[in-house]
């Protein structure tokens, strides 16, 4: 998930920990109790109580895609999406494994049954994978040191596809480890440990990894001091997206080179103006409202949008079709529309998949979600 030179940037914030090189790349912690700095004022907590007990042999933990940005939220606005047969994102099962050497983390399998050649792209090094990273966060924020455990991880997302798919794997890690002890961290550790891995990947951000973690809409409002804000939208909020990915990778560091480097004062306030709008929407449940302020980005999406063949196309066959909204997804390249409800989301979907097609010459495959309110979760267990 990450390149090599991505692995220093994951084990640098570990500068007391010893690296295990052994042919199952497994990772050990150090086993002293420290914190970890992310960044200034952002710090992964770890405990310095006592060890806490295995809860259960194994836990299987599954994270559902995200959808950050929303439009004019650059960077600080995200939310979860899911469908009911949870395919939608990421599944980790956690194992402790007395194999391997006290406070070793092993990745022991990596599958995508829906796209089998995803797998061989993925790396098994822990330090290489974002499931690995967010677990070594994990147990050393949790202080284990007597135990050692082995991870599967089943890719239900794409790689590249604007959909959170590295956030996905590292917050069904996190999520699976702290189970596997008990759930004892608190939700901004958990966070932080997924974190750990995101800024390996895609640069210091939580946008996908919050939502990832919480579930439903989250706002990011600083990092010194780390402070997200979950906004809770009304029960009645009908809101579905319908997502687009179409057959083309869309890398987030060529992505974010494209953005302008200076922004000026009426494009500023513009864009504020819209996130503002939208966070409203979220809160009063006001699906109109939420679609037309994703869809004035007049910042990033039109730097990005160029990159993405026919988007341009898509978005306006979107909203021709009667979406509420359309922008990009992340980084791109899937199109998200919003809809109140269901009962549009084929047509909608099939529009822009033409569009796709008949603008850009990209096959692409449409996917209606809804908002997914439970974020990363434990869905098996066997006991100790």
């Amino acid at each position: 998930m990450a390149a090599a030179a991505a692995a220093a940037a994951a084990t640098s914030s570990f500068p007391s920990a010893r690296r295990e090189r052994t042919r199952t790349r497994s990772w050990a912690c150090s086993g002293r109790p420290w914190l970890v700095s992310l960044r200034s004022g952002a710090l992964l907590r770890v405990r310095a109580a006592a060890e806490p007990a295995p809860a259960f042999q194994s836990v299987t933990a599954f994270a559902p895609a995200t959808v950050a940005n929303l439009g004019p939220g650059f960077d600080f606005l995200g939310c979860a999406v899911a469908d009911a047969s949870l395919s939608l994102g990421d599944t980790v099962t956690a194992t402790l494994d007395p194999t391997l050497r006290p406070g070793a983390v092993s990745i022991a399998s990596v599958t995508s049954p829906s796209r089998p050649h995803l797998a061989g792209r993925l790396s098994k090094d822990p330090l290489r994978n974002c499931a690995g990273v967010a677990a070594i966060a994990a147990l050393r924020s949790l202080g284990v040191r007597s135990h050692a455990i082995s991870i599967q991880l089943t890719k239900g997302l794409p790689l590249g596809s604007g959909l959170g798919s590295s956030a996905a794997s590292a917050a069904a890690a996190a999520k699976a480890v702290d189970a596997l002890f008990g759930s004892r961290l608190g939700r901004d550790d958990l966070v932080l440990a997924g974190l750990e891995s995101e800024k390996a990947v895609s640069g210091f951000h939580a946008d996908n990894i919050a939502p990832a973690i919480l579930g439903g809409f989250v706002l990011v409002r600083s990092y010194e001091p780390f402070h997200l804000v979950p906004l809770a939208s009304p029960a009645g909020l009908r809101l579905h997206f319908v997502l687009v990915t179409p057959e083309f990778e869309a890398p987030t560091s060529k992505m974010r080179a494209a953005l302008p480097k200076e922004v000026g004062v009426q494009q500023h306030v513009r864009n504020s103006s819209q996130a503002a709008a939208l966070v409203a929407g979220v809160l009063q449940g006001d699906a109109g409202l939420i679609g037309s302020a994703m869809s004035s980005d007049g910042i990033v999406e039109p730097a990005r949008a160029p990159l993405i063949p026919g988007m341009a196309a898509v978005k306006a066959a979107a909203l021709q079709a009667g979406a509420l909204g359309c922008t990009i997804s992340g980084a791109g390249p899937t199109a998200v529309a919003v809809i109140e409800g269901e009962e549009k989301g084929e047509e909608v979907g099939g529009r822009m998949v033409e569009a796709f097609w008949s603008a850009g010459k990209l096959k692409a495959r449409a996917t209606v979600a809804q908002l997914d309110r439970l974020g990363a979760r434990v869905i098996a267990t066997s006991a100790a």
